[in-house]
């Protein structure tokens, strides 16, 4: 096994939520990951926290398992898929959080795939006038934003600080707008300056404008989880 298999490992695990399949070393975990919450103590949820309902023997408690919180079955019936936090099986949620990770799951069926094919862009590193084609792609392990061309980047994605997605068509009355490019700032490990790098999707045809747009698009939604992840 070479040392990035090994620290790309995963084993299985067994929470009182359900069984998860991690990453060995936890340095190694996705970027749009979340921890598991801590359940709410049975002592302290005599009710149902969403609908009020008194717990008895008949009417039994659950956890959520995305927040934690106590709910009768009624309100936490739904069992959805939450990669986020490695659950092997879809598990029991309540109706808000179930939402919440339905709506997640297109990114990681359809927007996650599109992010690691790659997309084509001219590629402008700091204040450079000067601009390189390149593909991009997200690592197969989440954790690289990966730039091939004449030159070779890794930018590790908890690195990045800021994610700005360029758009054009914007009109005062509300338009359509589509996305052509976008302006990454990260930091450079052992480093506090910040780098910057603009990506322009390219006119060329050959280039597949429209992969870079899908591609721009996976990436604004990825952003969002990533911040979500930095915030819990």
């Amino acid at each position: 096994m070479s040392g990035c298999e090994a620290r790309d490992a995963k084993k299985l695990v067994r929470s009182p939520s359900g069984l998860r399949m991690v990453p060995e070393h936890r340095s190694a975990r996705s970027p749009f990951g979340l921890d598991e919450p801590p359940w709410v103590p049975d002592k302290e949820c005599p009710r149902c926290m969403q609908c009020d309902t008194k717990f008895d023997f008949i009417t039994r408690k659950h956890h959520c398992r995305r927040c934690g919180k106590c709910f009768c079955d009624k309100c936490c019936s739904k069992k959805v898929p939450l990669p986020r936090m490695c659950f092997v099986d879809p598990v029991r949620q309540c109706a808000e959080c179930a939402l919440i990770s339905q709506k997640e799951m297109e990114f990681y069926d359809k927007q996650l795939k599109v992010l690691m094919n790659g997309a084509t862009f001219f590629v402008t590193l700091g204040t450079s006038d000067k601009s390189e084609l390149m593909v991009c792609r997200l690592s197969n392990n989440q954790r690289y934003l990966v730039l091939d061309g004449d030159s070779h980047y890794e930018i590790e994605i908890i690195q990045i600080s800021t994610v700005q997605i360029l758009t054009e068509g914007f009109t005062p009355g509300g338009g359509n707008t589509r996305a052509i490019g976008m302006i990454l700032q990260y930091k450079v490990p052992g480093s506090e300056e910040l780098m910057q790098m603009k990506f322009t999707a390219s006119e060329d045809f050959s280039c597949n404008k429209k992969l870079s747009v899908s591609w721009l698009a996976a990436m604004h939604k990825a952003t969002k989880l990533l911040y979500e992840s930095r915030d819990q």
